[in-house]
């Protein structure tokens, strides 16, 4: 495997280029990390975000997979 394909096969694979999946990437973990965060105050004031980590989920996963 040339070190080029470490960059590049798993992108592929998918169909993006190396930015694209690094875009695309950096989105789903921005939107992970916001979705953790609201969670966790969640976890301490249950009347707060009471909603937001779940369909924050529901989109990351339709996102993914598709609707």
């Amino acid at each position: 495997m040339a070190i080029g394909d470490v960059f590049t096969r798993h992108p592929a694979s998918v169909g993006q280029t190396w930015l694209q999946h690094g875009r695309f990437a950096l989105r789903i973990s921005g939107t992970s990390a916001l979705a953790a965060l609201a969670a966790a105050v969640h976890a301490v004031v249950p009347a707060l975000f009471p909603t937001t980590a779940s369909r924050a989920i529901e989109r990351l996963h339709a996102q993914i997979h598709g609707p």
